[in-house]
C-alpha cells in the first residue's frame, strides 16, 4: 500500500474528483478526512470507504472560512494522530466574457477557486511540517495554463499554480513537497444538468482532446496518488496536466484538412515537403 500509515485531508472530498481521490487514498492505506460542506454525501462516501476496509472521517468545511480550515486540521490530528497530506480540491468557476463578468463574479471566483487553498494550506502547514515526507497537492485546471475562456476562473487557477510553486520553494527544504494538478474536462456530478439537456455533450467535448475523451475522476485521483506518495519524493513544484494531451499543442490544422485528405491542404504540398533550414 503506497500510503500506509499516512493521514490525508481532501477538501471537497464528498464527491467528484475529491471523492475519487479520497477513495483511492483510502484503498492505498491512508486514513482520510473528507472535508466538505455537505455532510450527507460525505457520510455516504465514508460508509463505503469503511465497508471496503478503509479509514475515514468527516470534517465540515466552508473552504472560505479560516476557522473551518483550522477545525478540519484539528479533526485529522485528533482522529488519526497526525497529518501527512493535504489535497486542496475545492473550486469552481463562472462568468465568461467581460460583458457578463462583473465585480461580484470576479470576487466570487477568487474566493472560491483560489482563497480556499491559501486558508487550508495555512491551517495545515504547521502539522505537515512535523511529518517528514509530507505533501500538498493542489487541484488547478487547464484553464489556469492556457486561455480557453472563464477569465476570472482562469486567473484564479493560474494564481493557484504560482501559489503552489512558492509553497514548494519555501517548504520543500523543510520536508513538505507541493505540486499542482491541472485537469482537463472531467466527467463529474457537476455536469449532470448539462448532460441531461445535451446527452451528446461529452462525445462532442471529447473530440477536442487528443485522447478522444474527457477525463474520469479516477484519472485525476491516480495522479494525486503519485504526487502524494513517497514515489514522488523528488517531485516538488511541478504542474502536472492530466488532460489527455490538450495542453501539448493543437492538431486543429490536421482536423481542418481532413476533408482534403491531409494537412497539406492547409499548408500546401510544397511547404510541407520542403526541407526546413535553420
Amino acid at each position: 500500500m503506497r500510503l500506509k500509515g499516512k493521514v490525508a485531508i481532501v477538501t471537497g472530498g464528498g464527491s467528484g474528483i475529491g471523492g475519487a481521490i479520497a477513495t483511492r487514498f483510502a484503498k492505498e492505506g491512508a486514513s482520510v478526512v473528507i472535508a466538505d460542506l455537505d455532510p450527507v454525501r460525505s457520510e455516504k462516501l465514508i460508509a463505503q470507504i469503511k465497508a471496503d476496509g478503509g479509514k475515514a472521517a468527516y470534517a465540515k468545511l466552508d473552504a472560505m472560512k479560516y476557522t473551518d480550515a483550522v477545525a478540519m486540521v484539528d479533526t485529522a490530528v485528533k482522529t488519526f494522530g497526525h497529518l501527512d497530506i493535504l489535497v486542496n480540491n475545492v473550486g469552481g468557476g463562472k462568468g465568461n466574457g467581460l460583458e457578463e463578468l462583473d465585480e461580484a463574479t470576479w470576487d466570487w471566483n477568487m474566493n472560491f477557486a483560489l482563497k480556499p487553498a491559501f486558508l487550508c494550506s495555512k491551517a495545515a502547514m504547521p502539522k505537515l511540517l512535523e511529518r517528514p515526507g509530507a505533501a500538498v497537492v493542489n487541484i488547478s485546471s487547464i484553464n489556469g495554463l492556457t486561455a480557453i475562456g472563464l477569465e476570472a476562473y482562469a486567473a484564479a487557477k493560474a494564481g493557484l499554480v504560482l501559489f503552489t510553486k512558492n509553497l514548494a520553494l519555501k517548504y520543500g527544504p523543510k520536508g513538505v513537497r507541493s505540486n499542482v494538478i491541472a485537469p482537463g474536462t472531467t466527467r463529474t456530478d457537476f455536469w449532470i444538468p448539462a448532460e441531461q439537456k445535451d446527452p451528446d455533450i461529452f462525445n462532442r467535448i471529447g473530440k477536442v482532446y487528443p485522447m478522444g475523451r474527457v477525463a474520469r475522476p479516477d484519472d485525476i485521483a491516480n495522479a494525486a496518488l503519485f504526487l502524494a506518495s513517497d514515489e514522488a519524493s523528488f517531485v516538488n513544484g511541478v504542474v502536472l496536466p492530466v488532460d489527455g494531451g490538450f495542453t501539448a499543442g493543437t492538431n486543429i490544422f490536421d482536423q481542418a484538412a481532413r476533408g482534403g485528405g491531409a494537412a497539406d491542404a492547409i499548408w500546401g504540398t510544397d511547404a510541407t515537403k520542403q526541407e526546413r533550414k535553420k
